[in-house]
């Protein structure tokens, strides 16, 4: 496993790290925590110190198996949580640092923490970006030892760029994957210049680049491949990236011709994003040991041609750009 330094918090993370969105049980269909937590050890097992989760995956659920995963371990482990999503409803005004701080207290108890390493707004609505006293709270929380570092998750590269505005910021979170290429053309270099941390989230599109699906490909119904393709639910770029799920299809097909042999199309994708020196970390998903061995194995695979990546970028331009490109 290879490191690399996480933005501000001087922290070095392993470059392929752990996404635990899956193994709350919510919005990707049935989980079992006896697996999820052997998952979790396996993760450690090869090299990840770096766990991100959120308090809304399973409502503490995801927390709660990080913190006793991590009372099993001797090593430093890195959490991550997110704050916001369980306002309801999800509105600028409820972010305020009374309300972010008893997200804080409650992430506190699922981790079994006196200090969460690194908070994240979870996504807040774009006017949020706009309110400094919100920062300051997240400044006194800092001061008061609550939390270590905190960032952002963002949609928007426009809300990105807005966040790291704001001094204190040390990571932003967002979504960058071969169907997703905006970030690097002018968050990137922003984000380096300000030493602000990258992490990036749904390096599979939602398992579309995998290249195990095909049209009858089913989701159970709790599943958000299921009932948030156009943004039911939460933002419908979260769900495959917002691609038109047949012409993500055929835009696979194509990037399955440029696949170094040996490879498969999931280290294809994490390879690809680990390719810009921007990027701290990718946090895919894993529900099983055999997902978590797939994945680490990205960070130990050859760099990827010129020819190769210059081949994803036409392969983006011709089937994802007109679709995708200029809404987030």
């Amino acid at each position: 496993m290879k490191y690399r330094v996480l933005g501000g918090t001087g922290v070095k993370v392993s470059e392929v790290s752990f996404g635990a969105w899956a193994i709350g049980g919510a919005d990707w269909g049935a989980t079992d925590d006896k697996e999820s937590l052997k998952a979790l050890h396996r993760a450690a097992d090869r090299g990840i110190n770096f766990f991100d989760t959120a308090d809304v995956y399973g409502m503490g659920r995801s927390e709660r198996l990080i913190a006793q995963f991590r009372k099993e371990r001797k090593e430093d482990i890195f959490i991550a949580t997110k704050a916001g999503r369980r306002l309801d409803p999800h509105v600028p005004e409820g972010y305020n640092g009374a309300a972010i701080r008893g997200f804080v207290e409650e992430s506190l108890k699922n981790l079994d923490t006196d200090t969460i390493d690194l908070l994240q707004l979870h996504c807040p609505p774009w006017e949020v970006y706009y309110k400094p006293e919100l920062f300051e709270s997240l400044d006194r929380m800092v001061d008061e030892g609550k939390i270590r570092n905190y960032g952002v998750s963002v949609e928007k590269v426009e809300e990105a760029l807005k966040a790291i505005e704001y001094p204190h910021v040390k990571t932003v979170q967002l979504i960058f994957n071969m169907f997703r290429h905006r970030p690097r053309e002018l968050f990137f270099k922003e984000a380096a210049k300000r030493q602000v941390g990258i992490i990036v989230r749904v390096p599979l599109a939602s398992g579309l680049l995998t290249g195990k699906m095909s049209k009858e490909s089913t989701f159970a119904k709790q599943d958000h491949r299921n009932y948030n393709r156009n943004g039911e639910a939460f933002d419908k770029g979260e769900t495959f990236s917002g691609v038109d799920f047949e012409k993500g299809l055929k835009a696979v097909e194509e990037i399955r011709k440029l696949k170094p042999g040996s490879m498969t199309m999931a280290q294809f994708a994490l390879k690809w994003i680990l390719m810009f020196p921007e990027v701290s970390c990718v946090i895919p998903g894993a529900k099983s040991e055999e997902q978590v061995d797939q994945n680490t194995e990205a960070s130990n695979l050859p760099d990827l041609s010129p020819e190769i990546m210059e081949g994803i970028r036409n392969i983006y331009d011709t089937y994802i750009r007109p679709d995708v490109h200029h809404l987030w």
